[in-house]
């Protein structure tokens, strides 16, 4: 799949930082079952690469990426645990280079038009704002429209289920990021009947 369908295949991404890996099949499970199959597991957390492998195999439907990759090692690690995607919070040169030599696309986090460049130069024209409510959310991609028509994003950092539809309006947004379908204590308390709800206002989001 390229970037551009991963990221249209749902309204939302939710951002998973899994603290239990023992939980990691069933939120997934559940999270697709809510008509959201783009997952992003983070490596924020020690489970990380191991979710990835476990949700691949186990979780039909699911297009399982990571998150938080921050340098060309854990590119190339969450490649070989199965991820069909890599989204980073930002973009380096080094990070740029070793996307050319992936199997799988990188989606970078940028801030700044500078970073659009950088992607760009690149051949990444699939990108993530972040964090966007910090750095002028709506308004920032409306101004980043203007030069960059061709580039689309998935904004992340800020959004809620309430802020989600303008962001989805904006002719440059396939989707937006947003942690707010896994909320800690239902992850906890394996509450899935709640994740799946979450998940299918989510999905309602884009008609």
């Amino acid at each position: 799949m390229n970037p551009r369908d991963i990221l249209s295949a749902g309204a939302v991404v939710p951002v998973m930082a899994i603290e239990d890996i023992n939980t990691a099949v069933d939120l997934a499970h559940a999270l697709v079952e809510g008509g959201i199959p783009t997952l992003e597991i983070t490596l924020r957390t020690e489970h990380g690469i191991k979710a990835i492998e476990l949700i691949k195999k186990e979780v039909k439907g699911a297009i399982v990426g990571a998150g938080t990759v921050t340098n060309p090692d854990q590119l190339k690690a969450v490649e070989d645990a199965g991820a069909v995607f890599a989204i980073s919070p930002g973009l380096h040169e080094s990070l740029a280079k070793a996307s050319h030599n992936s199997g799988i696309p990188l989606i970078p986090g940028v801030a700044t038009p500078g970073e659009v460049q950088l992607a760009l130069e690149h051949g990444i024209d699939t990108l993530k704002l972040f964090p966007a409510e910090v750095v002028g959310g709506k308004a920032m991609l409306k101004a980043l429209y203007g030069p960059y028509a061709h580039v689309r994003f998935c904004p992340t950092g800020g959004i809620t289920l309430e802020s989600a539809p303008e962001y989805l309006k904006l002719p440059n947004v396939l989707c937006v990021g947003g942690t707010w379908l896994t909320p800690k204590e239902a992850v906890q308390n394996k509450d899935w009947a709640t994740i799946t709800r979450l998940a299918k206002e989510a999905s309602a989001l884009r008609k």
